[in-house]
């Protein structure tokens, strides 16, 4: 591989119905996790999590759009030009309004080296296709 990787986002694979793209895979970065989510307006489908079994932290950035970011039961307005740090034990959840959003969302481990989810792999079947 390149020293260097240079792609358009909307050239990049994706799956959930395109919601979900593979950055990270795309690019070839191994040490840390990177997707960006593209949400409807409207949306509140991103699940309410934490990281507490993994360890992972995750930071968040608004690419395009806005949406509010609930952590631990506090909102917090999500856009461009604002970012988000949350800890691994901290509950979050994503809900978008009147517009669209394309978030960064880039995460990683304090004590060990990343091993990347399946799911960000490239190649690896879209379960919403599983489903049909």
């Amino acid at each position: 591989m390149s020293g260097y990787t240079v792609k358009r986002i909307d050239d990049m694979e994706a799956v959930y119905g395109g919601a979900f793209i593979r950055a990270r895979a795309e690019l070839g970065v191994e040490s840390f996790g990177m997707q960006v989510i593209d949400m409807p307006a409207s949306a509140d489908q991103y699940p309410e999590h934490d990281h507490s079994e993994d360890g992972q932290e995750e930071v968040y950035l608004a690419l395009s759009g806005s949406a509010d970011i609930e952590i631990d039961g506090e909102r917090h307005r999500l856009e461009p030009g604002t970012m988000v740090r949350v800890g691994p034990g901290v509950k979050r959840k994503v809900t978008t309004d009147s517009e669209p959003l394309r978030m960064l969302i880039i995460g990683g481990w304090a004590d060990k080296t990343y091993e990347p989810p399946e799911i960000t792999k490239l190649g690896v079947p879209d379960p919403l296709a599983q489903q049909a």
